[in-house]
Order: C-alpha cells, then structure tokens, then sequence
C-alpha cells in the first residue's frame, strides 16, 4: 500500500523480501512463497528438488505444496537461500 513520506511525495515502497535461488537475488511481495514457485523462479522442474538453507546454513528439503513463511530481509542480513535438491 502507497502512503505519502513527511514531504508529501508518494512513497510507492519497494519489495519487502529478497529471494536467493542459486545466487540470483530476486524481490517478492508477498509474505510466503510455496515450493514450486521457488523451482519456476530458479528455472528448474520441480521434480529435481528445492531445499532451503536458512541463515544458520542448515539446510531442508521442502515437499511438494509446502508454503514457506518469509523474514523480511535486510541489506545487510543473511537470506534465506533456495537450491536444486
């Protein structure tokens, strides 16, 4: 949702959460993102697997349908990372 900052300018806001799958850093909006749409946005089939590493570098496979809850990211912080499985 667009507000107005204090000088009155819309502010339109940008995404509230990056993505990175395999090193491609991409910008979602939405507050969860199911596991293959994950494996669309890497560019590969879902069948090959998709697990995800968390900021500790622990690392999950996810199951088919399974609905990851996103962390808002900051520049500075660790992501949450997606790769094949």
């Amino acid at each position: 949702m667009a507000g107005n900052d204090k000088n009155g300018k819309e502010n339109k806001g940008g995404p509230k959460y990056v993505l990175d799958i395999e090193g491609k850093l991409i910008d979602w909006d939405e507050p969860t993102i199911t596991a293959e749409r994950i494996a669309e946005l890497g560019g590969w089939e879902f069948s090959q697997g998709v697990v995800l590493i968390d900021a500790d570098n622990n690392e999950r496979p996810l199951a088919a349908g399974e609905v990851v809850e996103l962390k808002p990211g900051m520049g500075f912080s660790k992501k949450v990372h997606f790769k094949r499985g």
